[in-house]
């Protein structure tokens, strides 16, 4: 029932060992991917350990992406797909992300978000999702998983219940849910109930506290939240994954292990490992950890065989999917294969105000940088100044932090148009205030937001992208070039 994650780029001794002994699951993260040759060879490796192993990565693509983290995901994420509000593009762009797992020899996605973004101040989430609109959220997330599924790479809706009304990130902290039933039924449920309408595989639980469904134990941890809702209630019949079990909002409390054993006894099936904790001596505390709870009767043996069960299942009908597989990895190396995620980056740009474009003259460009969640590698290249010089030779590019003043920011741009390019600056008041400074001393600013687009648009022309994959900094720069098509 384990799903670890290791370091390398090959598989270390002690997986292929442990995976020879029967370990169920395995997880990438973008340091065990170097291209898509070597992944699908590790991926090999693993197979031919175990062949029933489940293959799991968090390519959500946006700004959450695995196997694009050099260059910045070919492909928007949620936000954009739902400002497009097209549910065949997004299933489109999702089938294409399934081609290339596929290719790459992964069997399961921790994806989509199917979280309501209805919180603009949420820390984690935001562009992750597909808007702050339940019903968008669910047809969009149903879309998503008919698209990827069709390639025969399993879905993953997460996170359940819902983590879009927190002000907290849960990798730091325990966020708390303050909404009674019928909110939760009227918001953060549809796009789960849309998910498992359309089909989806598995559901990822959520590390945190809605005292209206249970007071004391997190939803990882529930059987309230996974048994009597998920399971009776909404019907769900899958694989059950917990998010990361080593992040802070439930390892803090109840320890790595006790936190494994509580989600498995909470009615979890699999769990999700190795963001930070990436060795054997993890996946032996775990399994002795479940084995104790056992033996100490924490955790019934019945709940330990069902979920074992399930995870059978799982692979068994992962096995099947083969084929599906194999002909989506042979579009995806086809040369004619269409870029779905550029034409669907360039569909959701939104270019508002009074100014016009393309840039009358040579752009000057500052790109702000911001903390991320550790969701998104904080590698992945971001932002316009890259394709816009290669559209505009012409340009300058810098990047500043909360230190910038205005001074910093105009410095380059004498007889240069200032291009600001920022990610969410209703979230970073230092850098809502340094943006309207610059507009003020210079009106033919342009700002190219990159995030949740909150707050109204300022400068003289405003560019949307929804969010900060390669393929939407390509579209605010051709945009700008004038090179749009």
């Amino acid at each position: 029932m384990l799903q670890p994650g290791f370091v390398g780029t090959s598989p270390p001794d002690w997986l292929r060992r442990r995976l020879n002994d029967g370990l169920g699951g395995v997880v990438l993260f973008a340091r065990n991917i170097v291209d898509l040759d070597q992944v699908a060879a590790l991926n090999a490796a693993l197979v031919a350990e175990n062949p029933d192993v489940i293959i799991a990565v968090d390519e959500e693509s946006g700004d959450v992406t695995r196997l694009d983290v050099e260059h910045g995901s070919r492909r928007p994420g949620n936000h954009a797909l739902g400002a497009v509000d097209d549910p065949a593009l997004t299933e489109a762009v999702a089938a294409d992300i399934g081609a290339q797992l596929a290719a790459a020899g992964i069997t399961l996605d921790y994806a989509p978000a199917a979280d309501v973004n209805n919180n603009p101040a949420n820390p984690v989430i935001g562009v992750r999702s597909f808007g702050g609109d339940p019903d968008l959220v669910a047809r969009h997330t149903a879309a998503w998983i008919r698209g990827l599924q069709s390639t025969g790479v399993a879905a993953c809706a997460k996170h359940f219940p819902g983590h879009g009304d927190t002000g907290v990130d849960s990798h730091h902290g325990l966020p708390i849910i303050e909404v009674d039933a019928a909110r939760l039924g009227q918001v953060e449920l549809p796009p789960f109930t849309a998910a498992i309408d359309a089909g989806v595989r598995s559901i990822m639980t959520a590390h945190l506290l809605v005292p209206a469904l249970d007071p004391e134990r997190p939803a990882t941890m529930s059987r309230s939240v996974l048994i009597d809702l998920l399971r009776e209630q909404l019907g769900f019949k899958g694989l059950v994954v917990t998010d990361g079990i080593e992040m802070a909002s439930v390892s803090q409390r109840y320890g790595l292990g006790g936190a494994a054993a509580l989600a498995i006894a909470g009615g979890a099936d699999a769990i999700c490992v190795g963001g930070e904790s990436a060795d054997e001596a993890v996946v032996e505390l775990l399994r002795t950890s479940i084995v104790d709870a056992v033996m100490s009767g924490e955790l019934p043996e019945s709940r330990l065989a069902e979920a074992a069960s399930r995870v059978a299942t799982f692979a068994a009908e992962s096995a099947a999917q083969r084929g599906a597989r194999a002909a989506a990895a042979d579009r995806w190396h086809a040369a004619d294969r269409p870029e779905v995620g550029l034409a669907a980056a360039r569909r959701a740009l939104r270019v508002t105000g009074a100014g016009t474009l393309p840039l009358a003259g040579p752009a000057h460009v500052v790109e702000f940088g911001v903390a991320t969640n550790l969701a998104i590698e904080a590698r992945t290249p971001w932002g316009v100044g890259a394709p816009l010089t290669e559209l505009r030779p012409d340009t300058t590019v810098v990047r500043l932090d909360e230190h910038a003043t205005v001074a910093d920011v105009l410095a380059g741009a004498q007889g240069r148009i200032p291009v600001l390019v920022c990610r969410d600056p209703h979230r970073h008041p230092w850098l809502a205030r340094l943006i309207a400074a610059v507009v003020a001393a210079r009106p033919e600013t342009v700002v190219v937001e990159m995030g949740v687009a909150a707050g109204e648009p300022i400068g003289a022309v405003h560019l949307a992208t929804y969010g900060a994959a390669a393929v939407c900094g390509q579209a605010a720069a051709e945009a700008l070039a004038g090179s749009a098509r």
